[in-house]
């Protein structure tokens, strides 16, 4: 009975187990009937494959990766309609949605990511010097370590090609055009008054401290149409968004001090920077060629305030400076010397602001307002300037994909400047006027990684004139390999002539150039090679029938000219350790037909041949940086009214080798030399000719020489941060 019942069990044992057998199978093949494979074939825009590829359905963790023939598969339990994810290192991610049944066999193509590092940008024209730019000609470190340049950031702009050398001046010349063709932006927002006033044949500075700024743009011709009123070049100058840490900076120098200081907060930060300058000191050890009554004193100061907002960043500049000298210039025609002084003051506001709208809109806008002061004294003449301006302007930018962006803008420009003019019984006052309203658009569109355009439009409409000047601006850039590309750039541009014009003159037009650029660039591991081939073509620049311009001047718009040459550049930090250096050379060849010429020539700030070579060399058992700079530019024209040829003659050429050493005496103390012009070149910036001749018919004359052939500097700069490490290196 018990073997019956055993045998029993044992029957219904086997049963059970082959239903559930049966089961099991059952549902794997109904669980496998319910997946879905995905699959296809994954290729560049070459038609090539794409090998190693993530393809993945969003939100799960079903995917694969393409194999060597750019296919792939994989199976999933999702239903319905799903979105399919494909994406690779230097392409653009891919999206497909669509119902899961339909994602087989699919035959996808990837785009090359147009904003990969090493993707084509568009460079004819422009330097960049900023730590987060793609290629950056010059760092913020540069600026105020060339040895030529004293701190000054204009100076260490004249290191590169297509700026001309005019050392009594000290401002920028660019591609033949004057200095005054040159505009200065903060954050986007116009500078009236960049630079403070000297006597004659003294070089000016640029009133910001490099202390405050992080990234400067320098464009030599075809910039955005988002700048105007600039016939020759722009410089953009931006404030540094987040500070590093909170931190005091203090500066002994042997012709002042210098105090700055940072203060951080959760959401906000605040930085200023404050400087003295007293030349007499100076003057007393190393004597000029001018006497001076009362030596140059000026201060300045400078204060960043900054603000997170929660779409943007909101900051506010602020900068005032003031300065006086009295001294007597030596005069060929003036047997006591040419008495001058001059009492300056200088009062600059910016509050601007960017941010995120949403939907991939941004804005950027901001408003400047400037107040300028300036008392002169000349002989017995006194002039008073006053001038109030100001700039707004807003932009909008619609980014519709890495592909396409749009921008587009306005903006108002507002000048009233008062002129009053003393001398005996004459007491006159006159000056302008002048309202420029501007609107500009412009579209960047990057067909791919290689290739590259940015188009635009601009219109200014000046009330002084009542008329309207549109401006098309285009640019296009090729890459030709992995570290070479070509750039071609066009525009036109206009500008209203200065107010040592419309100070007495209105009835005429807005002067005007045409660029033509093309550029070739090359960047490989820390080297980096430009050369640039451009011509610019003026209209309207403004002509007159005196010496100088005056009250009773005849003034027309019937000007013209030319500039074209060659501008090569050349630096690389790599291939020798611990040095850094770059080389910059510009060949130009430029005429005029303006201001009281008598027929078109080469104007007197020009040059047809502009080298620079700055070095610079870190010495570890020194804890040093030393550096050179060595500038070389062919002599300058100048008229000899002993011959009939106007600006026939030519100077001698200008060479200048400068050097400086900063010797860490600690990790945030620095000792401070510069010797500019160290072997004492005898240069030559033009010639004083006597307004009459003597008992010979000649007219003698004098050579206009630097007040002095070399300027010493020493200075102890000394810093307090929180890390401990933190120095002014970067701001020598």
């Amino acid at each position: 009975m018990k073997s019956k019942i055993h045998k029993l069990n044992k029957n219904n044992r086997n049963a059970v187990s082959k239903k559930l057998t049966t089961i099991i199978v059952l549902f794997l093949t109904t669980l496998a009937y319910t997946q879905t494979t995905i699959s296809g074939r994954v290729v560049d825009n070459k038609n090539q494959p794409i090998i190693g590829a993530n393809v993945y359905l969003d939100g799960t963790y079903d995917g694969a990766t393409t194999l060597e023939d750019g296919k792939f598969s994989f199976t999933t339990d999702e239903k319905g309609t799903q979105t399919l994810i494909i994406s690779f290192l230097s392409y653009e991610t891919k999206t497909i949605i669509n119902d899961v049944s339909k994602l087989s066999n699919l035959q996808i193509k990837l785009r090359e990511d147009v904003e990969s590092l090493d993707a084509v940008i568009l460079s004819a024209g422009t330097f960049e010097a900023n730590d987060n730019s793609k290629v950056s000609v010059l760092k913020p470190l540069d600026v105020v370590t060339t040895a030529s340049a004293l701190g000054d950031f204009v100076g260490a702009l004249q290191t590169l090609p297509g700026t001309s050398n005019v050392a009594e001046d000290g401002r920028l010349f660019v591609r033949g055009g004057n200095a005054d063709e040159t505009q200065i932006f903060i954050d986007g927002i116009r500078v009236f008054t960049p630079y403070t006033p000297t006597a004659n044949n003294t070089p000016t500075r640029g009133r910001y401290s490099p202390f405050l700024f992080d990234g400067i743009t320098f464009s030599t011709g075809g910039y955005s149409s988002e700048y105007g009123q600039a016939l020759s070049s722009v410089l953009l100058l931006n404030t540094i968004d987040e500070p590093v840490q909170e931190k005091t900076d203090i500066g002994i120098m042997t012709v002042g001090a210098a105090l700055g200081n940072t203060q951080k907060w959760e959401k906000s930060s605040l930085s200023f920077n404050v400087s003295y300058i007293n030349l007499a000191p100076y003057l007393e050890v190393f004597e000029d060629r001018n006497e001076w009554q009362t030596p140059y004193q000026g201060a300045q100061g400078e204060t960043v305030f900054r603000q997170k907002l929660n779409n943007g960043m909101l900051k506010f500049y602020a900068a005032f400076d003031t300065s006086k000298f009295k001294l007597t210039q030596e005069d060929i025609n003036l047997e006591d010397g040419l008495d001058f002084k001059l009492n300056n003051n200088n009062f600059y506001l910016n509050t601007s602001y960017k941010g995120v709208l949403g939907n991939s809109w941004t804005m950027t806008t901001g408003l400047s307002y400037t107040y300028a002061k300036t008392e002169i004294g000349i002989i017995t003449s006194d002039v008073n300037d006053t001038e109030n301006s100001a700039h707004f302007k807003l932009k909008l930018k619609k980014r519709f994909n890495s592909r396409f962006k749009l921008s587009f803008g306005a903006e108002q420009f507002i000048t009233d400047f008062d002129e009053n003019f003393k001398d005996g019984t004459i007491d006159e006052t006159y000056g302008f006027k002048n309202n420029i309203t501007a609107a500009f658009t412009e579209a960047d569109l990057i067909f791919s990684k290689n290739l590259a355009l940015k188009i635009g439009l601009r219109a200014d409409h000046s009330s002084i004139f009542n008329e309207t000047n549109v401006a098309p601006r285009a640019a296009l850039a090729y890459k030709t390999s992995k570290n070479g590309q070509f750039s071609l750039a066009y525009g036109n541009f206009f500008q209203n002539p200065n107010s040592s014009v419309l100070k007495f003159e209105q009835d005429l037009e807005a002067q005007k150039t045409s660029h033509y650029i093309l550029n070739y660039q090359y960047v490989n591991n820390g080297k980096i090679f430009r050369a640039e081939a451009y011509r610019k073509d003026y209209d309207n620049l403004v002509k007159f029938d005196t010496q100088f311009e005056n009250f009773d001047t005849n003034y027309t718009s019937s000007g013209d000219g030319y500039a074209q040459g060659v501008d090569l550049f050349w630096r690389d930090n790599t291939s020798i350790k611990n040095v850094d250096y770059w080389v910059s050379y510009s060949y130009l060849d430029t005429e005029r037909d303006h201001r009281n010429f008598s027929t078109s020539a080469q104007p007197n700030f020009a040059t047809n041949h502009n080298l620079s070579l700055v070095g610079k060399y870190w010495i570890d058992s020194w804890k040093s940086q030393v550096g050179l700079s060595y500038g070389f530019s062919s002599g300058r024209p100048y008229t000899n009214p002993n011959t009939n040829e106007f600006l026939g003659e030519r100077t001698k050429s200008f060479n200048s080798l400068s050097v400086n050493w900063a010797y860490l005496l600690s990790p945030q103390k620095i000792l401070y030399f510069s010797v500019n012009n160290v072997l004492g070149f005898k240069n030559i910036n033009g010639y004083q000719y006597a307004d009459t001749p003597d008992f010979n018919g000649q007219f003698n004359r004098r050579a206009l020489t630097p007040a002095a052939d070399q300027f010493f500097f020493v200075g102890f700069f000394w810093t307090i941060s929180e890390d401990g490490k933190d120095n002014q290196l970067d701001n020598l």
